[in-house]
């Protein structure tokens, strides 16, 4: 059964940036895996997919060309660039072996990174 282990997150100013780490027990390299994030209040919103290859992103409109994600099969571990962060950006951070961009809702999730950007 794969567990997810979300890292990284902070507080950071409007434009600043961080790098979040999903560490993946029984992770294949096979595997699709996306950042999920959540706002206050709201379902969890998928932002980025690294599909098994490494070459196939998939990016939300809202964060195309500020985040970045990327994989380290031999580690085990999707990464999440973010950078130029915005007030919109501000939530838990979750990933899944799932590739969905826009709303999804589910009850299992990891215990997640919080982002939070404000000034």
């Amino acid at each position: 059964q794969l567990e997810f282990v979300e890292s990284g997150g902070g507080s950071v100013q409007p434009g600043g940036s961080l790098r979040l780490s999903c560490v993946a027990s029984g992770f294949t390299s096979d595997l699709a895996i996306g950042w999920f994030r959540r706002a206050s209040g709201e379902d969890h919103e998928g932002v980025s997919c690294s599909r098994s290859d490494n070459l196939s992103t998939v990016y939300a409109d809202s964060v195309r060309g500020r985040f970045t994600i990327s994989r380290d099969n031999a580690k085990n571990t999707v990464y999440l660039q973010m950078n130029n962060l915005k007030p919109e950006d501000t939530g838990v951070y979750h990933c899944k072996a799932l590739c969905l961009i826009g709303s999804y809702r589910s009850t299992n999730w990891g215990q997640g990174t919080q982002v939070t950007v404000s000034s």
